[in-house]
């Protein structure tokens, strides 16, 4: 299972790798590997985040303690306009504009990315730190 083997999904954009210092893990964490996708669909919410959960389970994910180093998290952070409040899904992400390794990825393949409620992606990078958030030019995403 893959994003590519999603023919409902149209890849629009890769942001480049990030390595992060891991947020909300356990102590003694590595180090995490971020990136953005940018896509456009025609799955409803629901059907994206259950091929988002199931991309995670061909990858061997194994959901543990939260923050647990992982090998692979998906995301949802925004679709749209939409809003979304329930035991499976938040949008938009609750925490995204508060976290450099979503905002930096994202700035840099869209400049007109916005959160709503919170603002545009690139007004938000100026108020989050961005320590850390370190561009790893020796790895790229496969999808």
């Amino acid at each position: 299972a893959a994003l590519e083997d999603t023919p409902e999904v149209t890849v629009v954009a890769v942001s480049s790798v990030y390595e992060t210092e891991p947020v909300g893990a356990p102590e003694g964490s590595g180090k995490f590997l971020n990136a953005v996708v940018l896509i456009d669909t025609t799955l409803t919410v629901r059907t994206l985040l259950d091929r988002a959960l199931a991309i995670e389970a061909a990858f061997g994910r194994e959901r543990h303690e939260a923050g647990a180093p992982r090998t692979l998290d998906v995301d949802i952070i925004v679709v749209g306009e939409r809003v979304a409040n329930d035991e499976n899904l938040v949008l938009p992400h609750p925490r995204a504009h508060e976290r450099g390794f979503v905002l930096i990825p994202w700035a840099e393949i869209d400049t007109e990315g916005e959160i709503p409620g919170k603002g545009f992606v690139l007004d938000l990078v100026g108020g989050v730190d961005i320590t850390g958030v370190v561009r790893r030019e020796d790895l790229e995403i496969i999808l």
